[in-house]
């Protein structure tokens, strides 16, 4: 009887496994039969825009941390997909830094050729994952909300593919009670033109704070302050953003800092990162970490240890993207059918420990992000996903770090090369801080429209 896989999600993750699939089947292989569970009515994951916040149209969890006129805060050279470049998407070369909606239409781009959209079933939640050991099967508890209609189904394998930036951490200062101002999670951030002319503090220092604070500046706010736990990002801020160590409380509208300055606010932004989080999972199944380039008990990053019928995809830190979903599917692709073997459980485990050992000595961004390579060259070693070259996509790594520190509101306007087709990038025709339109239609124009200020 022929195996079925249970694919838990339809975002950048799986539809990496469904394209890994569909990969060995057009070369003539047979492949297990593919279930894919997507919560959403679309495909695309975290790339889907919604204006909901909060609840969704079925009352659970709004799914999405997407906001408008989010632009790629990473070079897209260091994310393409090595068997479909943004040249054969879009058949043109295009700046480097696109917008949301662009970079949704390449992801969506690649999965539509490949014709995998009929193995997804959407507007469907997974809500228990249960193994039988006697049986070495899965039963998948899922809920189409379309019917209203629960049922289950049994699986050889399952791959968690639900990502791991949907479920907020949410810390509480003193003072929050009382704030008469706004306060919300980055996750509930959506439109940065709601903080036009406001005095905005943004709890954090790392990527989501860098990018919010850019679109709230961009957009008009009137100040931005934004204080970090353990160390300053260090760029070369406007006039009107400054750095405070931690928050200690609020008194009324101003915030208390730890070194005993003060500022005025009108809004919290907390961008404060988000929580590994399974409710399906039953507690021998499920991983417990904080957002790591080596979380635990994962071989390879991706097999389960303790059933290694179980997979998760994505589950790392993330300096590579696409492509990593790409390595680890290809590879769990693989491993699922026998055509690569895994060892046993004592050698997965000391392998597993000394990449975390590995992991505990890196000290800089250029150590980080050349481990990351490292695993990923290691995956595309053993499949036949096709190969890269990631020295040069660590050395493009290098240069967008540099072009952040030496200007962070002008580094989107920098170019960088195609490692895939060697195309070099055009620059946008509109300067990012002055692109106050993010669809794709002005994007891709050739010039921008006359007189167009906000997007539609």
């Amino acid at each position: 009887m022929n195996q079925r896989v249970a694919i838990i999600g339809a975002g950048p993750c799986g539809l990496a496994q469904l394209r890994a699939f569909q990969s060995a089947r057009a070369k003539g292989a047979n492949i297990p039969e593919l279930v894919c569970f997507e919560k959403q009515a679309d495909w695309g994951g975290m790339w889907n825009y919604t204006w909901r916040t909060g609840l969704d149209q079925h009352g659970e969890p709004v799914h999405g941390s997407m906001y408008r006129y989010l632009w790629s805060n990473g070079p897209k050279e260091c994310l393409e997909f090595a068997d479909y470049s943004f040249d054969e998407h879009f058949g043109r070369p295009m700046g480097s830094y696109p917008p949301r909606e662009v970079l949704w239409d390449y992801i969506k781009g690649r999965v539509e050729k490949a014709g995998v959209r009929e193995l997804i079933r959407f507007n469907t939640a997974v809500r228990d994952v249960r193994f039988d050991a006697e049986s070495q099967t899965f039963s998948v508890t899922a809920q189409n909300y379309a019917e209203d209609l629960t049922y289950s189904e049994t699986f050889d394998y399952v791959v968690v593919a639900s990502g791991h930036f949907s479920t907020p951490n949410v810390p509480s200062f003193p003072g929050f009670e009382s704030f008469a101002g706004r306060i919300l999670h980055a996750h509930d951030f959506r439109d940065a033109l709601e903080f036009k002319d406001k005095d905005v503090l943004i709890v954090g220092g790392s990527y989501s704070a860098e990018d919010i604070g850019s679109q709230c500046f961009k957009y008009g706010a009137r100040s931005i302050t934004s204080c970090y736990r353990s160390a300053p990002m260090g760029y070369q801020w406007p006039q009107n953003w400054e750095e405070k160590p931690l928050l200690t409380h609020v008194a009324g509208s101003t915030a208390h800092f730890i070194d005993g300055s003060s500022k005025s606010i009108d809004a919290v932004i907390l961008c404060t990162g988000y929580k590994h989080h399974f409710p399906f999972l039953p507690e021998a199944l499920r991983l417990k970490t904080d957002n790591r380039l080596w979380p635990l008990n994962l071989y390879k990053g991706v097999f389960w240890e303790q059933n290694t019928r179980l997979i998760y995809l994505g589950m790392q830190d993330q300096w590579y993207s696409f492509n990593m979903f790409d390595a680890q599917a290809w590879y769990a692709r693989d491993v699922i059918p026998g055509r690569l073997a895994l060892p046993d459980p004592a050698a997965m485990h000391a392998e597993d420990l000394a990449w975390r050992e590995t992991e505990l000595t890196l000290e800089n961004a250029q150590q980080m992000f050349e481990f990351q390579g490292e695993y990923i060259r290691q995956l595309i070693e053993a499949t036949d996903y096709p190969s890269f070259d990631i020295a040069e996509v660590n050395r493009t790594f290098l240069e967008w770090k540099h072009d952040k520190y030496e200007n962070i509101m002008g580094y989107r306007d920098k170019c960088h090369r195609s490692l895939i087709t060697g195309t070099l990038a055009t620059p946008h025709h509109t300067p990012w801080l002055e692109a106050l339109d993010d669809s794709l239609q002005a994007y891709l124009a050739e010039q921008p429209a006359p007189g167009k200020l906000t997007a539609p």
